[in-house]
């Protein structure tokens, strides 16, 4: 704590970020202008802060100036921030006594057209982070230690690829699966593209390795039904035919995967036995040419038809189902291999074959005979039946101009897959959220592609969206390696930024434990809220709906914000 006695002494060091910031904001002037702040007694310039030369400088300056306090003004600190802490940290500065000011996203690029202003804006977020950081107080990081046992939900191939991984590192693996076998979607599919690959043959090989590992314990005809605890910690509960199975769990990873949109109403489906969905046919196929000529004869005309049920204008099916386009040419490709004399039709709206390989295998159906009809979104086809059984569908070429009517044997409808039903409980129970199309959100697009928000939780495969088998092992290997990291360290570290109780103040009247959105919050045994800590975000909506105004936030006291609000409005008032 003697820090936190001692007069601050803030150094200032200000990123040109190249031109991201320097070609918009006078960089020079803003560290001349830093200078003058109260507390400041050292400011620089650095082309790129973030290099190891910028990191390398304020290592130095904070030995060679005794600085207390550290302040960079460069890009957001979603990307940079522990970057720079870890910089205060290893030349013996508590990293929380560090503050940002977002000088790039929050000026120079949105300020662009306006020189003079961005360099005016960029002084008073400095000003204001100079603010700010003299108030700033070391903290504490708890730690807590982590179980090496893993949770896996879900036992598709994502969910079966992360459970081989981590138990080939040694840890022990819970695998939890709905249905009675393993497999997953893939149990109903025929081939792979673009290999060729028979799916049964791939998933046999997955399901015997699982199932014969001694770290893998795996639980068919199963559901989760109790989640509690925080990272390292969780307590799981899980329901196996009627029997409670308690589970003490370090880190747990999604991968429930996603079901197929069945068309019921649409082109036909459900009211002509001919009209099926993608999967249906590769049920049928995986019975071989005798199975397609004992439901169908002999096929002489197949109508595929894309983009069923899926790019809709709202929600929730608004998204491309992304890998519909590649199936319909793989079956596409095994009817006219069966089939040469016949003619296959793909009715589409766009050819999302992204991706050399996938645009080769496109190619390639074209150079088989294979033709491919373009609608608009207007004018979608039509499917009646035909006296004789068959089908005629009806639709008109965008590329031509011309309407064709197809007399045929079948129609495959494309749908796009969805997320399961129960996914709305699995979040709640798990404390992860949904996206607008229904399935598991992560927390950062491109910083935590495969991370929840609520730590040591994670995601793969088409729990979090429509993708491929390779993408999904990918993902699966990914978090694989994600969840590992704190087991293998066995102890972790969490964020000290969260919310403290003034017991003397606390009526325990209850309300910041209805609004935590991670349930980070507790009565004790006197009736008064208690933080966990380590499940703690940080996220303030307890210390903003206390009645009694006994929560405060660490690192974000109503005094530090305050002196910021003044620091800006110094300049108005001038």
């Amino acid at each position: 704590m003697a820090q936190q006695k001692e007069k601050p002494r803030v150094g200032v060091f200000v990123c040109h970020c190249g031109i991201n910031i320097g070609g918009f904001v006078n960089v020079p002037q803003v560290v001349r202008y830093a200078r003058t702040l109260p507390n400041v007694v050292h400011a620089e310039e650095n082309i790129y802060t973030c290099s190891a030369e910028g990191i390398a400088s304020i290592k130095e300056a904070i030995k060679e100036h005794d600085l207390n306090r550290v302040v960079v003004a460069s890009c957001t600190p979603r990307t940079h921030e522990p970057l720079f802490r870890g910089a205060c940290a290893d030349a013996g500065l508590n990293p929380y006594l560090f503050e940002l000011a977002n000088i790039r996203e929050h000026c120079s690029w949105v300020h662009m057209r306006e020189p003079d202003k961005a360099t005016e804006k960029a002084k008073d977020l400095v000003r204001m982070a100079v603010a700010r950081v003299s108030l700033l107080e070391p903290q504490e990081e708890p730690e807590i230690d982590v179980m090496p046992t893993a949770l896996v939900i879900g036992g598709g191939i994502s969910g079966m690829t992360s459970a081989l991984c981590l138990a080939g590192q040694g840890f022990k693996v819970y695998l939890v699966e709905r249905k009675p076998e393993l497999g997953g979607m893939l149990k109903k599919i025929y081939r792979l593209y673009p290999t060729g690959e028979e799916a049964s043959r791939v998933i046999g090989d997955y399901v015997n390795a699982v199932m014969g590992h001694k770290n893998i314990v795996v639980l068919t005809s199963a559901n989760i039904k109790d989640v509690k605890g925080y990272i390292g910690n969780f307590e799981v509960t899980v329901l196996k035919e009627g029997e409670e199975i308690k589970l003490k769990i370090g880190t747990i990873i999604v991968a429930t995967g996603a079901i197929e949109f069945k068309p019921v109403g649409l082109y036909g489906y459900g009211r002509y036995d001919r009209v099926l969905t993608q999967v249906e046919l590769e049920e049928i196929l995986k019975g071989g040419k005798s199975a397609i000529d004992k439901r169908f004869f002999k096929l002489q005309r197949v109508v595929m038809i894309q983009c069923v049920g899926s790019r809709e204008e709202r929600p929730p099916r608004a998204y491309c189902s992304r890998i519909c386009c590649m199936v319909a040419i793989k079956n596409a490709m095994i009817i006219k291999e069966w089939y040469p004399d016949s003619d296959v039709y793909v009715v589409y709206q766009d050819m999302q074959t992204y991706g050399k390989e996938y645009e080769e295998y496109h190619r390639r159906a074209r150079e088989a005979g294979i033709r491919f009809v373009s609608y608009t979104k207007g004018s979608p086809p039509e499917v009646t039946a035909l006296p004789n059984g068959r089908l005629k569908v009806v639709v008109y070429h965008a590329l031509l101009g011309i309407r064709r009517e197809l007399d045929c044997d079948l129609v495959v409808l494309s749908t796009p897959l969805i997320p399961y039903e129960d996914a709305k409980e699995l979040s709640k129970m798990l404390k992860v959220p949904l996206g607008q199309d229904g399935f598991f959100f992560e927390a950062h697009v491109k910083l935590r592609p495969i991370d929840f928000a609520t730590d040591g939780i994670y995601v793969c495969g088409t729990a979090h969206s429509p993708k491929d088998v390779g993408e999904s092992v990918s993902q699966a290997l990914g978090v694989a390696s994600r969840a590992a990291i704190p087991m293998a360290v066995k102890r972790l570290r969490a964020e000290a930024i969260t919310s403290v109780v003034d017991e003397s103040l606390c009526s325990g009247c209850g309300t910041c434990i209805r609004i935590c959105p991670y349930g980070a919050i507790q009565k004790d045994e006197r009736g008064i809220a208690k933080v966990i800590e380590v499940m703690c975000k940080g996220c303030g909506t307890c210390g903003a709906s206390c009645p009694e105004r006994a929560i405060s936030m660490r690192h974000f006291k109503d005094e530090q914000i305050i002196a910021q609000i003044h620091a800006i409005l110094r300049r108005v008032a001038a």
